[in-house]
């Protein structure tokens, strides 16, 4: 699923890698989303529903007019591409980051406070503001689990879930304590100034300019990792570690230190962009867990930047259409976090059986069974 160092030519032509190779993801993607749409309809068929009505008031919901889909599914797609690529970054290096939901209260943490006591600024000088202390939240909130991988070798994927925790309950004081807002009674800050908020794309709607952001940063990430010697190092980092840091040329340790910052930032950018644009004030469980679906996201576009702008739209789509499917077809809203888990397993499934063949997903015949006596090796 990745790009390796041999995908492209060395002067900077054109990648060499086969046709079959290229569409490799696109298939993995389309097979996924087709045994997950399997899958669910048998689920649904067997729980007494039935799966074409729930696929219609899924539709229906999501984009059964312009208005729903400007409104609704886009506008829920934006932190999901935000923190997708996010995703998409840091596995690219080899760093799994799974601490983008942790980093998104931070950064919504601290756009929020720009924007709550720099309201004397121009628009011009405060969204700006609002954004890059966003991304500073979130790369601050990356910061230790980075440290400790660089310096303690302490593996990323557990200290990253934990901050997660650490950074909701942050959250939760943060607005029960110096943020609450002015009366004191609810969990949630006073609404940001009015200089501080992301104008509307489309008038009539609830489209807002951070849907432009995260098509503008897909494309940079996307520029940064197949046109520039820095996305060539990540890349060479992700694929094989050993050999880059071998060659002498790519500090690996740097690289994923640093992608991993990287990582942190954009997923801070989309809290800071939720507040900006959307919510106007920080509360309690403001991500539902953007974070978490990232990786869902990051997976089916085959961890391509481009890719996320259409995968967050699917998953902004189920998003925005789960309250029609419940009130259609009174199917529990919770089946959409059934249905993102589903796509990841069918992910993981198909790029094992491109890489490796159905031999892949076999239980071997040989059953391996522990000694009752002797010195505890296995038999």
């Amino acid at each position: 699923m990745r790009d390796g160092p041999g995908d492209r030519a060395p002067l900077g032509g054109r990648p060499r890698a086969p046709r079959a190779r290229r569409i490799a993801p696109l298939l993995t993607a389309a097979g996924a989303v087709t045994l997950t749409a399997l899958a669910a309809s048998l689920a649904l068929a067997v729980g007494g529903h039935d799966p074409g009505r729930v696929a219609s008031a899924l539709i229906g919901g999501a984009f059964g007019s312009p208005e729903i889909l400007l409104s609704v599914t886009l506008v829920r797609s934006v932190p999901l591409i935000l923190t997708g690529l996010a995703v998409v970054l840091a596995f690219r290096a080899g760093v799994w980051n799974i601490g983008a939901e942790g980093q998104v209260d931070a950064g919504a943490i601290a756009g929020t406070t720009v924007g709550l006591h720099a309201g004397g600024l121009p628009p011009l000088l405060l969204v700006p503001a609002v954004l890059v202390a966003a991304a500073l939240g979130g790369l601050g909130w990356a910061l230790v689990p980075a440290l400790m991988r660089l310096r303690l070798g302490v593996g990323e994927v557990i200290t990253t879930i934990l901050m997660n925790f650490v950074a909701l309950n942050l959250a939760a004081y943060m607005v029960r304590g110096p943020l609450q807002e002015g009366r004191g009674v609810f969990p949630q800050t006073d609404a940001i100034a009015d200089a501080a908020r992301l104008g509307v794309m489309v008038p009539g709607t609830r489209l807002h300019w951070g849907f432009a952001i995260a098509v503008i940063l897909a494309v940079g990430v996307s520029v940064l990792l197949h046109r520039t010697r820095t996305g060539f190092r990540i890349r060479a980092v992700g694929t094989a570690p050993l050999a880059a840091a071998i060659s002498g040329r790519i500090d690996a340790d740097g690289v994923a230190f640093r992608t991993f910052l990287a990582s942190g930032a954009l997923a801070g950018v989309a809290g800071g962009v939720e507040v900006a644009g959307v919510t106007f004030a920080l509360y309690e469980g403001l991500s539902p867990g953007w974070g978490y679906t990232a990786i869902a996201v990051a997976l089916l576009a085959g961890l391509s930047p481009l890719g996320v702008l259409a995968t967050g739209i699917l998953f902004g789509a189920l998003e925005g259409g789960a309250g029609a499917m419940q009130r259609v077809a009174s199917v529990p809203a919770a089946w959409v976090g059934v249905v993102q888990a589903l796509v990841i397993l069918a992910v993981l499934a198909l790029d094992r059986v491109r890489r490796h063949g159905l031999g892949a997903l076999t239980v071997p015949s040989a059953v391996v069974v522990a000694p009752a006596q002797g010195d505890g090796s296995v038999g």
